[in-house]
């Protein structure tokens, strides 16, 4: 797991800058999410921008008639006109509230929708990085966390035009205290940039750990652990483990938010002192009559208003860089780009395959990996041929088949099918004439029905073949004892769900294999919990269905590997030898030491 890595350096003002060019493709993403409550919330921002000059400029000639009376004004008809301003903006501001919570759920479901398609076009190497996870994690994170900046922004835009209107008023009367007020704001604004920054380095610095506090969190609390957590004890060491992360973080996170209480409590003194000063030179030239007291009540409370808006449009302006900088992780996710592709001349699968399979010295490493797992691999799989992988953990044999399904690419050497290298054909219709089932196949929590019509899930409404497939695979047995048969909830997370056994799901996911109905079945050791007779009967039943199909077996157990028409050796990503069971175990090698072994088990 995750270990606290060495301190990094905040991201200075270029970072903030540069993460800045995120919020207009935000902006869009919002704009694509609902063009109609977007324009709703833009017209009523605007009309709220206007009303606190409206009711300053109101209460002013309220104070003035009554100062000094002028006929053809009442004060009752002021005041009536400052009532429905209230109300007015009352209105508006729930109006606002109310688009914004729509627009936001609109929003949230347009980016997490957004992140599913994205990551189901990513390669399957980029899951197996622990970078690409941290860069995962922090993008999900943006789905909800980053909303609140869309409200920012809106906001934002509102306060600039109340300000524009009130700094008109101010500026007339004195340009140097708008400036004055800006001079005095613009320290405390730099003092909390800064250690918005640091937070922000300091998160990015513990996503790794933050990773690892899920998954304890996760294994201390979940149904698939919780066999072993209990029988083992473990539910102390993992509670401190995670407080021992927790203490850590909180640690930093505390002095951190020490240092930017202090040092910000003492910046925001100097905006105080700014706004008193230019209050008492307002309140100095009413007292020498050059203003009424009506202009006194309007200069002070616009220029009370422009302080507060002046510093919500810093701090607005500080959240928005700061939100930037995560939603540039957001983008970032997006601009992860998958390298198994179709090409633009992509062909169609060929139905029937002719001719099959054939690796050409194919070598393959994964990324940043000191080794080679697969070197020089030549063989070929013929059409209706069947073909056993064996060889030691660790020797290639899930390596291949991820190739032979077009998961990975190979790193030198080429895949042909019928001759044509695989990286001509569309990726998505050469897999749909492929089935595999791993030894770590998933249990999906859904009915019964659907765990077996996701092999197919075009046909998933197909009853018919679901069933057939279920035969197929020995699962009906498993289904039909059950309550709600086909529609029963199969999996513990959700209500009246049902969990099976270890070879009971085995059979469901054989089911999902043969309901896919490819020209290619890989099963790779997907029976390895199942004992050897009944891992024998499930291999043989697989043989007799897939008679006129190519079909590559996984397996330890050589009475399931011999049933194959051609067995290959793999030991150190290499081929060490190949061909018939007889002809291996006549052979004498490695194959041949490797059965004996085993034999001698049974006896």
């Amino acid at each position: 797991m995750g270990s606290h890595g060495p301190t990094a350096p905040p991201p200075g003002w270029r970072d903030r800058l540069r993460a800045l060019a995120n919020v207009p493709p935000l902006l869009s993403m919002v704009w694509e999410t609902s063009r109609g409550l977007t324009l709703a919330t833009l017209a009523l921002r605007l009309a709220a921008a206007v009303l606190p000059v409206v009711q300053l400029w109101i209460a002013k000639l309220i104070i003035d008639q009554i100062v000094h009376p002028r006929a053809g004004r009442s004060v009752w008809v002021l005041l009536g006109l400052e009532i429905a301003t209230v109300v007015l903006g009352d209105v508006l501001s729930r109006a606002t509230g109310l688009i914004d919570s729509l627009l936001g759920d609109r929003f949230t479901n347009h980016v997490s929708l957004r992140l599913m398609e994205h990551a189901t076009r990513l390669d399957l190497v980029s899951f197996e990085d622990p970078v690409f996870y941290d860069k995962l994690e922090r993008a999900r994170r943006q789905t909800t966390a980053r909303l609140g900046m869309l409200g920012v922004i809106a906001t934002m835009c509102q306060q600039i035009i109340t300000l524009a209107s009130l700094s008109a008023a101010v500026v007339v009367f004195s340009p140097w205290f708008l400036a004055l007020l800006v001079a005095t704001i613009v320290p405390a604004f730099l003092g909390e940039t800064r250690f918005t920054m640091l937070a922000y380095s300091m998160l990015y610095r513990w996503t790794p750990e933050r990773r690892e506090l899920d998954y304890l969190r996760l294994l201390g609390a979940s149904n698939q652990s919780a066999k072993e957590v209990k029988l083992l004890g473990l539910g102390p060491w993992l509670v401190d483990r995670s407080r021992a992360l927790f203490d850590r973080f909180y640690r930093e996170n505390r002095a951190l938010a020490i240092r930017r209480a202090l040092t910000g409590g003492a910046l925001n003194l100097l905006p105080t002192a700014g706004y008193y000063t230019a209050y008492g030179v307002i309140i100095a030239r009413t007292i020498a009559g050059a203003l009424t007291l009506g202009d006194l009540t309007f200069l002070a409370g616009a220029f009370a208003r422009s302080r507060a808006l002046i510093e919500s449009l810093f701090a607005s302006l500080n959240n928005i860089a700061e939100q930037a900088l995560y939603i540039k992780d957001l983008f970032d996710f997006f601009q992860v780009e998958p390298r198994i592709i179709s090409p633009a001349t992509a062909i169609p699968a060929p139905r029937p395959i002719r001719s099959g399979f054939e690796f050409r010295d194919v070598s393959f490493a994964y990324p940043g990996a000191q080794n080679v797992t697969l070197s020089g691999v030549s063989f070929r799989l013929e059409r209706g041929q069947k073909v056993a992988l064996v060889g030691e953990n660790g020797a290639g044999k899930t390596t291949l088949v991820k190739l032979l399904a077009r998961l990975y690419d190979p790193v030198s050497g080429c895949i042909l099918l019928d001759g044509v290298d695989l990286r001509e054909y569309s990726v998505d219709d050469l897999r749909s004439e492929i089935g595999v089932i791993f030894q770590d196949f998933m249990r999906y929590d859904l009915l019964a029905r659907e765990n077996i019509g996701l092999g197919r899930v075009e046909q998933l409404a197909n009853d018919a073949r679901i069933r057939a497939a279920a035969r197929k695979s020995l699962a009906d047995n498993v289904i039909e004892p059950l309550a709600h048969q086909y529609n029963q909830m199969l999996g513990r997370r959700f209500d009246n769900g049902v969990d099976l056994s270890t070879g009971q799901w085995q059979k469901i996911a054989l089911a999902r294999a043969y309901m896919r109905d490819a020209q290619l079945l890989i099963l790779d050791e997907p029976t390895a919990s199942l004992d050897a007779r009944a891992e024998y009967e499930v291999f043989q039943r697989f043989a007799d269905l897939t008679q006129d199909k190519m079909a590559v077996l996984i397996s330890h157990r050589f009475s399931t590997v011999r049933m194959a028409d051609r067995i290959l050796v793999l030991e150190g990503g290499k081929i060490l030898e190949q061909g018939s069971h007889a002809q291996l175990v006549a052979h004498g090698g490695r194959y041949a030491e490797l059965f004996e072994l085993q034999a001698a088990g049974y006896r």
